[in-house]
């Protein structure tokens, strides 16, 4: 079932997710519906503070860049519980980012190309694992919104003043989309 994805301004997208138990009720549903959530979408990653509920799950779907980064074909995959564990700092990349719950927006953010991450997978078996490449960056962008941050948290004060007309039209509603959306309530 596609669900709306929640728009920047509404309370979930600021609060800090929590880890679920193994016995989450409808793990197994929830995931299905972020599935279609964002194929329909038309995105590549979506966390489920997006959908409105603020828990540690994350789906990505590289596959669908995989034209033009050939090393992602066939990569869908679920992050239950994922946590950073630390950040290598030798080497950032700046990269234009985009996010669902910020339509129209896209704005260049700096981070660091390798990390460490610890999750479950959709069997909730364990992974620890150093991660490089794309991946690292949308594995950043997805975990911040677990963290209770959207990619222009990290943009530079000049850059989030420039862009602040376009995020109070966000929070009051004012944008257009292709897919499902739900707006701070009034």
């Amino acid at each position: 079932m596609v669900l709306p994805i929640y728009i920047y301004g509404h309370p979930v997208l600021r609060k800090v997710a929590e880890d679920i138990p193994a016995d989450y009720p409808d793990l197994q549903q929830l995931i299905a519906d972020m599935w279609d959530t964002l194929a329909d979408s038309e995105g590549i990653g979506l966390a489920a503070p997006q959908i409105g509920k603020s828990i540690r799950v994350v789906v990505i779907d590289l596959d669908v860049i995989s034209d033009d980064m050939p090393e992602y074909k066939g990569f869908r995959h679920v992050y239950i519980n994922p946590h950073i564990i630390e950040y290598d700092d030798t080497e950032a990349a700046s990269m234009e980012e985009g996010c669902l719950s910020l339509p129209a927006i896209h704005e260049k953010v700096t981070r660091p190309t390798r990390i460490r991450v610890q999750w479950l997978d959709e069997e909730l078996k364990p992974h620890d694992e150093w991660v490089e490449g794309y991946l690292t960056r949308v594995m950043q962008h997805e975990f911040d919104h677990l963290e209770g941050k959207v990619f222009v948290d990290r943009i530079t004060p000049l850059r989030k003043q420039l862009i602040k007309s376009k995020l109070r039209a966000l929070t009051q509603g004012r944008y257009r989309c292709g897919y499902k959306t739900k707006g701070v309530v009034k």
